[in-house]
């Protein structure tokens, strides 16, 4: 059965992308639009909140990162990519591919503030502040981690944790420096050397992000 991955460019489905990249298994895009179209009858069947990635996959639809994420390397890649329910660093693992989405709900939300929001009228300068902020503490969390000379998130090697984290660093560093964070920059400078995510990155003319940074504003 084939699998399909519903997919906008430079969301979190990119996480999903980069994943099914790295474990090298077919599979076909289905690219959509980041507009009202997510929210038509015929992809409501699909993903039942009207956001992406949804896969098909198994004669079923998952429609959450962490939940597609579990499942893609419970099935394929349990011992490399994953890490299976008895191993030391199981624990671990679920921890940082669940801070994937503790970062990019901050982004998400900057992302609307800066993106989405179609009059300046709607815009907040407080939201942008706070919430670049937060980005700048999870940054500052990975900082403390990897100086302590992790190489990836797990002593294991790379994982489905560094694609879930990584994907979501390279969103938030539109909106926040990771300069401040050189250990934090090195590592992600290493998982974004990989293949699987250049191939993730969106076509020219596809991405959501027009700018290379998206500042907080200084007045409201």
């Amino acid at each position: 059965m084939t699998i399909r991955l519903h997919h906008c460019p430079q969301t979190r489905s990119m996480r999903t992308l980069w994943l099914l990249y790295e474990l090298g298994i077919p599979f076909d895009v289905i690219e959509h639009a980041f507009d009202k179209s997510l929210r038509k009858p015929t992809y409501l069947a699909v993903s039942p909140a009207g956001r992406v990635p949804a896969l098909e996959i198994d004669g079923q639809s998952l429609f959450e990162t962490g939940a597609i994420a579990q499942y893609l390397c419970e099935k394929y890649s349990p011992a490399i990519l994953g890490r299976e329910v008895q191993h030391p660093e199981r624990a671990q693992w679920l921890v940082w591919m669940h801070f994937a989405e503790t970062l990019s709900q901050h982004t998400a939300a900057l992302t609307q503030q800066h993106v989405a929001l179609y009059d300046d009228a709607m815009r907040s300068s407080i939201v942008m502040k706070l919430e670049a902020a937060r980005v700048g503490k999870c940054f500052a969390a990975l900082e403390t981690h990897f100086t302590a000379g992790h190489e990836f998130l797990l002593d294991g090697g790379f994982t489905a944790a560094d694609i879930g984290v990584g994907q979501a660093v390279y969103m938030s560093k539109y909106f926040c420096d990771l300069t401040p964070y050189p250990a934090t920059q090195t590592w992600f400078d290493r998982v974004s050397s990989r293949g699987a995510f250049t191939k993730s990155l969106p076509a020219p003319g596809t991405e959501l992000y027009t700018r290379d940074f998206y500042p907080a504003w200084s007045t409201q």
